[in-house]
C-alpha cells in the first residue's frame, strides 16, 4: 500500500504531542497532553514515567482515529500508510526499569531536578571539570544525566545490586518510550540523547568506562547507541494496535536545529520551550566553548556526526505557566501577551526566573528566581512584560557567549517553540540581539525534525534539499530599538542577575 503519512511524538516536559505529516510536511492532525509534575522537596522534579508513556499513547491512537476517520477507511487501513514513525523527547531526564516487568522502580528524575547538586559540587571540588568536558562536551551539572542516574542507584534500596546483576535497564524518555512502544523488544538511544547524560565520550562516540566507573554506574544497564535516523524497531501490536517502524530518535532541541532547516554549519536557532535551547550548527569537527557554553551532538545520519555549540536556559515557557499556574497573575499565555503589550516597558522591574538555577553562562546551581526593581507604580501588566523580557534577556547572555567563541554576530537567529508566538518578546528578543528574528509558518519544528529524519530513513523524503523546500518564514523582526535604550535594559538585567546568584548557597 502507497506510504502517505509520517507520525512524529514529541514528548516534551509537561505534554506529550503527537502529529501527522503528509509528504509536504504539512501538520495534519495533532494531539497534545499535559502531564502530572512532581515537585517532592524545593528543586526538586519528577514525573511519573508510566503516566508519561500513557499520554503519549493516547494522542498516538487519537491522531490515528482522527486519520482514520479523514480518510474515510479503518485505523488498521490507515496505519498500512504510514511509512514510519519518529520520537524527538525531553533530554537528559532519566528513568530506570524492571527488565522482567518494564515497571519503574522510581519516578523519573526531570532535567530541571537539582537534587544532585552536592554530587556535582564534589565531582568539582575533585577538579574533575576538564575531565568531564574533555570527554563529554559538558559542563559538570546536575542538570545532565548521570549523576540521576548515580543518584537513584544510592537511594533506592536494593537498586544497585539488581542495576549489577542485569535486571535493571536505564535511559532517557526516547529510550524508554522506545522500550514500552516495542514491548520491550529495543533498548537503545540515539547519539544527540547519549551526548547530554554526561557518560558518552562525544570524540570516541561510546558510553565512557573511566566516567562510569568514577560514578559507579554499571555499562550493562544503558542502552545501545544508533545514529538519530535509522529503523530501531517496529512498534507491538498488542501495544499501539499497528506495526510501523519507529525509525528517528532526537533529543528535542537537536530536532528543532535540523527541523529548522540549519543543515549547514554556522546556522542557529533557538527554541522556546519549557527552557530555552540556543543551537548552532559547527559542523563535523566539535568547538569546545572558552565561555561556558555546551558542545553536544547535533545529529548522527548515515553514520556521520554533526556537532553543535549550545546554550541552555532552564525556565523559558515555563515562566509563563508559573504567572498562570503558581502565582495565578494570567489565566492563558495569550492573556499574559495582551497584558505585556498594553505598556512600553516593565517600568523598571525585572524577573530573573532562576527557579531551578541559572544556567549557561552562569552555571550557578544555587541561584533562585528574583523580582526586582519593583515601585508602586508596577502594576500585573509590567509584571508579565518582565517575565517575556526576562526570557528574552536569558536568550541575549547564550548569544553574548556563542558571538565570543565564534568571534563574528550572528547573521540572524531562526526560532520555534510555543512561547515564539509572543510578538512583544520576539520583537524585544530582535532588539537586544540587533539581529533579525525569523519565526517560521510551523513553530512546532521541534516534531518536525523528528518527522524529518524518520522520513529519511526510509526513503519517504530523499535527501535534506528535498526537506529545505519544506521550510517558510511567516514573520521576520527587526531591531529597533535605541542604542542608549538597550544598553540600559542590559545594565538594569545584569544588576538583577547578581542579586540572583548564589541565593540558595547563602541561605544555607
Amino acid at each position: 500500500m502507497q506510504k502517505d503519512f509520517i507520525i512524529a511524538l514529541d514528548q516534551g516536559t509537561t505534554s506529550s504531542r503527537a502529529i501527522i505529516y503528509n509528504k509536504k510536511a504539512q501538520p495534519l492532525f495533532s494531539r497534545n497532553r499535559e502531564f502530572t509534575q512532581y515537585y517532592p522537596k524545593p528543586g526538586w522534579v519528577e514525573h511519573d514515567a508510566e503516566e508519561l508513556f500513557d499520554s503519549q499513547l493516547d494522542v498516538l491512537k487519537e491522531i490515528i482515529e482522527l486519520a482514520a476517520q479523514d480518510n474515510k477507511c479503518t485505523e488498521a487501513e490507515l496505519a498500512e500508510r504510514i511509512a514510519a514513525l519518529g520520537i524527538t523527547n525531553q533530554r537528559e531526564s532519566v528513568v530506570l526499569w524492571e527488565k522482567s516487568s518494564g515497571k519503574p522502580v522510581y519516578h523519573a528524575i526531570v532535567w530541571q531536578c537539582r537534587r544532585t547538586s552536592a554530587i556535582c559540587d564534589k565531582l568539582i571540588a575533585e577538579q574533575k571539570t576538564d575531565f568531564f568536558r574533555d570527554k563529554t562536551g559538558l559542563i559538570i551539572d546536575a542538570y545532565f544525566s548521570a549523576t540521576k542516574i548515580a543518584w537513584l542507584l544510592e537511594n533506592v534500596d536494593g537498586l544497585r545490586q539488581r542495576a549489577e546483576n542485569g535486571e535493571i535497564l536505564a535511559g532517557t524518555i526516547d529510550t524508554w518510550l522506545i522500550w514500552k512502544l516495542s514491548g520491550g523488544k529495543a533498548h537503545v538511544t540515539d547519539v544527540t540523547n547519549a551526548s547530554r547524560t554526561m557518560l558518552f565520550n562525544i570524540h570516541t562516540l561510546e558510553w565512557d568506562d573511566e566516567i562510569l566507573k568514577l560514578l559507579n554506574i554499571p555499562r550493562c544497564i544503558l542502552p545501545e547507541v544508533k545514529d538519530s535516523s535509522e529503523v530501531y524497531c517496529t512498534t507491538s501490536k498488542a501495544v499501539c494496535g499497528f506495526e510501523v517502524p519507529i525509525a528517528s530518535a532526537i533529543g528535542d532541541q537537536q530536532s528543532a536545529l535540523f527541523g529548522q532547516g540549519c543543515f549547514d554549519e554556522g546556522s542557529a536557532k533557538n527554541t522556546y520551550g519549557t527552557g530555552c535551547f540556543l543551537l548552532l550548527n559547527t559542523g563535523t569537527k566539535p568547538v569546545l566553548s572558552k565561555h561556558n557554553l555546551l558542545t553536544t551532538i547535533a545529529l548522527g545520519l548515515n553514520g556521520r556526526i554533526t556537532y553543535a555549540l549550545e546554550g541552555s536556559v532552564f525556565m523559558g515557557g515555563a515562566v509563563i505557566k508559573w504567572l498562570r499556574d503558581e502565582v495565578e497573575l494570567i489565566s492563558t499565555a495569550h492573556e499574559c501577551d495582551m497584558l505585556a503589550e498594553s505598556v512600553p516597558d516593565a517600568n523598571g522591574a525585572y524577573l530573573v526566573p532562576a527557579f531551578t538555577g541559572l544556567a549557561s553562562p552562569y552555571w550557578d546551581m544555587y541561584a533562585r528566581g528574583t523580582l526586582i526593581g519593583l515601585t508602586r507604580g508596577v502594576k500585573k501588566a509590567h509584571i508579565c512584560r518582565a517575565a517575556l523580557e526576562g526570557i528574552a534577556f536569558q536568550v541575549k547572555d547564550v548569544i553574548d557567549c556563542m558571538i565570543k567563541d565564534l568571534g563574528k554576530p550572528l547573521e540572524s537567529l531562526k526560532v520555534d517553540g510555543g512561547a515564539c508566538v509572543s510578538d512583544v518578546m520576539m520583537q524585544f528578543q530582535a532588539d537586544l540581539l540587533k539581529t533579525s528574528v525569523i519565526r517560521p509558518q510551523n513553530v512546532e519544528t521541534t516534531a518536525l525534525g523528528a518527522a524529518f529524519l524518520a522520513g529519511l530513513a526510509v526513503g519517504f523524503w530523499k535527501n535534506t534539499d528535498e526537506l529545505k523546500a519544506c521550510w517558510k518564514a511567516q514573520k521576520i523582526f527587526k531591531p529597533s530599538m535605541s542604542e542608549e535604550k538597550r544598553e540600559q535594559c542590559c545594565l538594569g538585567w545584569k544588576k538583577a542577575v547578581s542579586r540572583a546568584l548564589d541565593w540558595e548557597e547563602a541561605k544555607q
